[in-house]
């Protein structure tokens, strides 16, 4: 359940799906600082473990990491194993939903690119 009581299912039936309904859908699902460059990683590394993905994300800290992970497992976007073990470990993968989102997420790379790309021409 997230803050307000209600289950992450329970938000996507509250549109009143007008012309950008399935854009917010989409959007509420992957908005986050953190989520769109976990899915990235997970794209691109496939399985990792919790602290292999907070180092690639880099200045992200542990709760947010956490949260935003556990809102995506709660969307199906992604799946988190543990392993019975000790110390304990956990392991990050994509859900054949979170697999879908290759070409949104390598076209947000690829249009972020052109906008870094833009903005040095500029600075030069």
């Amino acid at each position: 359940m997230d803050t307000l009581g209600e289950t992450r299912e329970s938000r996507f039936m509250d549109y009143d799906c007008s012309a950008g309904c399935p854009v917010e859908a989409a959007l509420e699902q992957i908005s986050g600082k953190w989520k769109g460059l976990a899915v990235y990683h997970l794209l691109a590394s496939g399985t990792l473990r919790f602290s292999e993905l907070k180092r690639a994300l880099g200045t992200v800290t542990q709760r947010s990491l956490t949260k935003q992970l556990r809102e995506l497992e709660a969307d199906g976007i992604v799946h988190r194993e543990v392993y019975p073990v000790v110390p304990p470990k956990v392991e990050y993968s994509l859900t054949e939903k979170g697999r879908r989102l290759s070409p949104v997420i390598m076209a947000l790379h690829t249009w972020g690119q052109d906008c870094l790309d833009a903005s040095q021409e500029l600075a030069t």
